[in-house]
């Protein structure tokens, strides 16, 4: 057979079929599918009760910041920040307040949420 029979794999050629733009810029540390899910998740609630307005994402050559604003004029109120330098001491994550203080910084992206993340619970 020949290959005008179009009897080739579609599977094959996923990654020659990719923009230019969806590829990771060399050199920039950013946030995997999973980890941005999980932020957005927790983004998407806090803006459903009203909390936050607003978002800003940084790639950036050491690190990848997710700031969150209570109105967009104003300076983060957090910062989650993903940097990998840290990864194998700290934790490469962190969840940073406006002042800059560290709130908590880990290895596990779940548990450093957990310090913005208010759930509700019985008492």
């Amino acid at each position: 057979m020949s290959s005008l029979s179009g009897d080739i794999d579609p599977s094959e050629n996923r990654a020659a079929d990719r923009s230019p733009a969806a590829l990771p810029v060399p050199g920039r540390v950013t946030f995997t599918r999973l980890e941005l899910n999980r932020i957005l998740n927790l983004y998407g609630r806090m803006v459903a009760d009203g909390e936050w307005r607003d978002y800003a994402i940084d790639f950036l050559k050491d690190r990848a910041v997710f700031s969150i604003f209570r109105r967009a004029s104003e300076v983060p109120i957090y910062r989650i920040e993903k940097d990998p330098r840290l990864a194998r001491k700290q934790g490469a994550y962190s969840v940073m307040s406006a002042s800059g203080r560290v709130l908590r910084r880990g290895h596990e992206l779940d548990r450093v949420l957990l310090v913005i993340d208010r759930k509700l619970a019985l008492v």
